[in-house]
């Protein structure tokens, strides 16, 4: 499979993300399986006119192109020119280029949340009026129509992430280069199931607190973030501490909240972060893994069963009181 890869308004977060794979490394994963770039703007050796050249020759539909991936949200300003985003060398727009490619390639992937849904560079007052490809925000319709299909069927396949994880990349890419990835293996946003089917949740090594409903009230602590400190691990999509990042790292490993980069609109939640906003004490957002009222009915009855240990622990910045193992009989 042939891969187009354009990065379009964003950091490049995402392709420095992939290259972080592990265990083989992004460029011998995607071989491996038979993928390669027909031109990728940080790893390939062509510039200028030699990939003007490629635009031009995909466009014509003299060179067949089975992928394209985009990096980055789509600038449309200013008044739907995409002006303010040039594909250098070219004389034309990222928003032209991409309109023109689309629908030539036999699929299309959106690599991040930006390019899946505006993202970061649409935040605030998105002066640059910057959408996602098949998306704006949480709304089906983006540069692309809402009902855009490519050339073997797929919608727009959004590998959601902020960055994205390396993983999901290379999964995403080596799925459609054996056809093994259908409509049905994406939710409702997009996003294939294979890492959008988990929470953030799942697995976190901070659950026994979650059990117990031991808070943090400081990022340096222990303790669970959910109550005090706007993680909402328990409400995004995303196996990040299933298969931590480069083996080891995810966002609540390293001690910072989940703020859902997976999802739509994750960039203006309308409160800091590192703030659960509340309502009578409640937090707003709840677990999506299992009904409210049992979450609240379980929630008195942790708190009020936490052991002594957990709840010294989960408001210190290291564990202050060890675990002990009883024998039998009561002694320690």
């Amino acid at each position: 499979m042939k891969v187009l890869w354009l990065q379009a308004s964003g950091c490049g977060g995402c392709t420095m993300s992939a290259l972080c794979a592990e265990a083989p490394d992004l460029i011998d994963t995607l071989a491996a399986a038979g993928v390669e770039f027909l031109w990728h703007p940080a790893l390939s050796l062509a510039s200028g006119g030699e990939v003007t050249q490629l635009l031009q020759a995909l466009e014509a539909g003299e060179i067949a192109l089975d992928c394209l991936a985009v990096e980055g949200a789509i600038a449309r300003g200013p008044m739907g020119t995409g002006r303010f985003q040039m594909l250098s060398g070219t004389g034309r727009s990222m928003l032209d280029w991409v309109r023109a490619l689309a629908p030539k390639a036999a699929h299309v992937v959106a690599v991040g949340s930006c390019a899946a849904y505006g993202g970061v560079t649409s935040a605030g007052g998105n002066p640059s009026d910057a959408v996602g490809l098949q998306y704006d925000g949480a709304h089906p319709g983006g540069v692309l129509a809402a009902g855009f299909r490519a050339g073997l069927g797929l919608p727009v396949v959004n590998v959601a992430g902020c960055p994205t994880h390396p993983g999901w990349v290379t999964e995403t890419l080596m799925l459609l280069a054996k056809a093994r990835l259908t409509e049905t293996d994406l939710d409702s946003l997009g996003r294939p199931l294979f890492y959008a089917q988990h929470l953030v949740h799942h697995g976190c090594p901070r659950n026994e607190f979650y059990e117990y409903k031991a808070s943090a009230r400081e990022l340096s602590d222990l303790g669970c973030m959910m109550e005090h400190l706007g993680c909402v691990g328990t409400q995004a999509v995303g196996d990040c501490n299933i298969r931590p990042w480069n083996g080891e790292g995810s966002c609540t490993r390293g001690g910072y909240p989940c703020i859902a980069c997976t999802a739509p609109e994750f960039e203006e939640p309308r409160h800091p972060f590192t703030e659960t906003p509340k309502v009578a004490g409640i937090p707003v957002g709840l677990p999506a893994d299992m009904p409210k009222a049992w979450f609240m009915a379980l929630a008195s009855l942790s708190k009020a069963a936490t052991p002594e240990r957990i709840a010294k622990n989960a408001v210190a910045p290291r564990i202050t009181v060890p675990p002990t193992i009883r024998k039998p009989g009561g002694r320690r």
